[in-house]
C-alpha cells in the first residue's frame, strides 16, 4: 500500500492526530506527514503511505501558503490565541496605529531574512521538543533562521476598540513560522500582535482544493504524484530489473536526482547521478517496493 492522502486538517487535531486516523483507516503503521500543523491550524496536510513516506521530505521542503489572521495589541507566550497573555498595550496607542504604518511594516519581511521561530515550535533542542520545555517550566531561545518570503499580501484591516485585526496571505519557504510574522509585527509596532487563525492554503505542488477530510480522502499512487516531485525517466523492462536488484544503469539525464518510472507509469525509483570509474551512471537511492 503506497501513496499520497491529501488531507485538510481540521481545527483543534494535531497533525500526529491525522496521522493515526490514517493509520486507522487503511490498516497499517506505515504513514507520515509533510510539514506539522498546529492544532488551532487547518488546511493542506500531505500524508505518505508506504513508500511514499519517503519522499515526504521533498514535499516538505517546497514552498507553501497559508491565510492567516493578526490580532495586533497584545501577545501572548505562544505567540498565537491559544497562549497565556504577556503583554497589553494601551489603548489609546492602539488607535493612533494607521493603516499605511501596517502596510510599511509588512512589506519589510518580503525576501529573504532572519526569523526567530517561535518558542513553542516542534523544533528540537537537544532531543527535546522546543514546546515540550516550554510546558515544562524552561525558558525557551531559538535561534535565527534563514527564510524566504517570496509573496506577502494584505487582504483587510480591521480596528476596533482595543485592537487591529489584519488578515494576510504569505507565500514562503520551508521553515517558515506565521506566528513569529504576527509576534514581530507586533513588536515594531510596539502594540504587540499574535496569530488568531491560520489555514495552509499550498504545499507544493498540492493545493487545497485538492484536499479532503481523512474519511472521504483517497490514496493517489505514487506514480500520479512523482511527476509533480521530480524530472522523470522512463525505463526498459531490462533497466526496470537492473534498477530492482540495487544495481546502476547507464546516464542519460543532466538532472542529479529523478524519478523512473516503468512503460506503465509506475513509480520504480529515484535515481542519482554519480561518477563510477571514468563513467556517470544512474544509481538508486530509494526502489519502489525494495523495502530500502
Amino acid at each position: 500500500m503506497n501513496g499520497f492522502l491529501l488531507i485538510d486538517k481540521a481545527g483543534g487535531m494535531t497533525s500526529h492526530d491525522v496521522v493515526a486516523m490514517a493509520r486507522k483507516k487503511l490498516d497499517t503503521k506505515k504513514v507520515g506527514h509533510a510539514g506539522t500543523l498546529d492544532p488551532m491550524a487547518t488546511g493542506v496536510l500531505v500524508l505518505g503511505v508506504g513508500i511514499a513516506t519517503r519522499l515526504l521530505t521533498y514535499i516538505t521542503d517546497g514552498k507553501k501558503t497559508y491565510e492567516a489572521t493578526i490580532s495586533l495589541g497584545k501577545s501572548t507566550h505562544t505567540d498565537d490565541k491559544e497562549g497565556d497573555l504577556t503583554f497589553t498595550a494601551d489603548q489609546a496607542v492602539v488607535s493612533k496605529i494607521s493603516d499605511d504604518q501596517i502596510k510599511d511594516e509588512l512589506v519589510k519581511f518580503i525576501g529573504d531574512i532572519k526569523q526567530r521561530p517561535s518558542s513553542v515550535s516542534a523544533i528540537k533542542i537537544d532531543g527535546k521538543t522546543a514546546h515540550a520545555r516550554v510546558r515544562a517550566g524552561e525558558s525557551v531561545e531559538i535561534a535565527e533562521r534563514e527564510i524566504t518570503i517570496y509573496e506577502l499580501i494584505t487582504k483587510e484591516i480591521r480596528h476596533s476598540a482595543d485592537a487591529i485585526e489584519v488578515e494576510i496571505t504569505v507565500t514562503c519557504s520551508a521553515g517558515t513560522y506565521i506566528r513569529a510574522i504576527a509576534r514581530d509585527l507586533g513588536n515594531n509596532l510596539k502594540i504587540g500582535g499574535h496569530l488568531i487563525a491560520l489555514r495552509r492554503t499550498l504545499v507544493s505542488p498540492f493545493s487545497i482544493e485538492q484536499c479532503q477530510s481523512v474519511k472521504d480522502a483517497e490514496l493517489i499512487p505514487v506514480g500520479e504524484v512523482i511527476e509533480k516531485l521530480f524530472p522523470i525517466r522512463k525505463l526498459e523492462l531490462s533497466q526496470s530489473r537492473e534498477i530492482s536488484f540495487g544495481r546502476v544503469i547507464e546516464q542519460n539525464s543532466s538532472e542529479e536526482v529523478f524519478a523512473a518510472i516503468d512503460n506503465l507509469g509506475n513509480f520504480v525509483a529515484l535515481l542519482q547521478n554519480k561518477l563510477q570509474g571514468n563513467l556517470v551512471v544512474a544509481a538508486p537511492i530509494l526502489v519502489s517496493g525494495s523495502g530500502q
